[in-house]
Order: C-alpha cells, then sequence, then structure tokens
C-alpha cells in the first residue's frame, strides 16, 4: 500500500531526476526542426504533464498490483506525452519522418528515466 504524503514528498525528487534522464535524450532526439527552447520546453513540460499522473494517481488505483502499474505507467506517459507534444509542436513544418523521430525520441527518454530509475532503486538510493 502507498502512504500519499510519501508519494507527494518524493514528487519534486522524482520529476527533477526524470528530467536529468530524459532532458539529454530529447535535445539529442527530437527532430532538427524544433529549437533549443522548444526541445527544454518539451523537456520540462512533458514531464510536468504526466509525472503527477504516475506518482501520485496510478499507484493509489493499482495499489495492489505492483506490475499492472509499472506497465501501465510506462505506456500512459509516453502515450501521454507524444500526444501532448503532437498538440504544441507538429505543425505543418514538420515532417512524417520527423514527428515519427519525435515520438521515438519521447519513448526512449522515457525508458531511459524508468531505467536508471530502476537503477537507482536497485542500488538503494531511491
Amino acid at each position: 500500500m502507498y502512504d500519499i504524503e510519501e508519494l507527494w514528498l518524493f514528487l519534486p525528487l522524482g520529476y527533477c531526476l526524470t528530467i536529468f534522464f530524459e532532458i539529454p535524450v530529447l535535445l539529442v532526439g527530437l527532430a532538427k526542426v524544433h529549437s533549443l527552447r522548444e526541445r527544454l520546453i518539451a523537456g520540462f513540460g512533458l514531464t510536468a504533464f504526466t509525472y503527477p499522473v504516475v506518482v501520485l494517481v496510478l499507484p493509489l488505483i493499482f495499489a495492489q498490483q505492483p506490475t499492472t502499474f509499472m506497465i501501465v505507467a510506462e505506456i500512459f506517459a509516453p502515450l501521454a506525452e507524444c500526444w501532448l507534444f503532437a498538440l504544441l509542436f507538429h505543425t505543418a513544418r514538420v515532417s512524417k519522418p520527423d514527428r515519427l523521430r519525435n515520438y521515438a525520441a519521447i519513448v526512449v527518454a522515457n525508458l531511459v528515466s524508468f531505467g536508471c530509475g530502476e537503477l537507482l532503486k536497485l542500488a538503494g538510493w531511491l
């Protein structure tokens, strides 16, 4: 069972760690048509949009099913972030190959932060 107060306390630390791992991936991985400003907005903003759901909502819904929580969270976050990125930045100037590259970069960024988070847990740092 999750303690809601602990989840709230973890939220800022987890957000900072997540963007620490995801922003470099997005800076390199997003299509070159996007400016540095757009890449940074994506790095900070996409996680700000999904992270509270992943940390505060989904653990409570799937409190008795940690594996299901992990699967749902790791599908929800990249899908929601791809959708939000498309709404914000996919204009006529962004080609279909660039859109696919952006989606791939967002998915990879999420996988990297998930993997690093799991390594930090194994090391006893989280």
